[in-house]
């Protein structure tokens, strides 16, 4: 997935996004490594994702009853605030973004000024929408790099995983964690024997992951 077209439905964007926190619990221990998480009640009635590199990009996703905003950051970006003679967001950015939806964006945590790209969807809507914004000829606003990084397939994760997390990311496991928000305790040890296994379902669970074979720990 690599463009706003190709973005899926909210619901089944939701539950890719929390399939990808689920298996980031596994694979890193340390949280504030993470590339990928997501928060079910960030909010009350609002769940958030985040993808972050950890190298000054970012993207941050708002499930609110009113619909979903997407926000992202590429600090390479030609369209960066920090880029232009005077720091600003680009124009068109945010225009058009129903008020309801950019509402949660003003929370200090999202830095709703580091943005080059926003794309939403209002509940009801048929389709994902941006604003009236100029791109100039030859510069990137970064969504086809971060958009890329909610990745479509197991086989795409688990190719991305191996290179970013340094280590053997067998796909059986991450197939199944994309068919169904559900993992076994030899799931977990086959994707990071390193990991502690109570640790993560604790995190999982949190998440709304399901164990299915937790008695194999007692």
């Amino acid at each position: 997935m690599a463009s706003r077209t190709a973005l899926p439905a909210p619901d089944d964007l939701k539950r890719r996004l929390l399939t990808l926190a689920a298996l980031n619990v596994i694979l890193c221990p340390e949280e504030w490594l993470r590339y990928h998480t997501f928060i079910p009640n960030w909010a009350p009635n609002v769940s958030l994702a985040k993808i972050d590199n950890g190298a000054g990009d970012h993207l941050f996703v708002l499930f609110e009853p009113e619909g979903v905003i997407l926000k992202g950051f590429d600090h390479e970006s030609e369209l960066s605030p920090h880029a232009r003679d005077e720091y600003a967001v680009w124009p068109g950015i945010y225009d058009g973004a129903p008020e309801a939806l950019l509402a949660f964006l003003e929370d200090e945590a999202l830095e709703k000024e580091d943005v080059t790209f926003c794309i939403w969807r209002e509940t009801g809507d048929s389709q994902w929408r941006i604003g009236e914004v100029r791109i100039p000829e030859g510069a990137d606003d970064g969504s086809d790099f971060l958009l890329g990084t909610i990745f479509e397939t197991p086989e795409d994760y688990a190719d991305w995983a191996e290179g970013y997390f340094d280590m053997p990311i067998p796909v059986e496991p991450v197939k199944a964690l994309y068919a169904a928000l559900a993992i076994s305790v030899e799931a977990i040890r086959s994707l990071n024997p390193e990991r502690n296994v109570e640790e993560a379902l604790l995190e999982l669970e949190a998440l709304g992951i399901t164990a299915t074979d937790r008695e194999r720990l007692s």
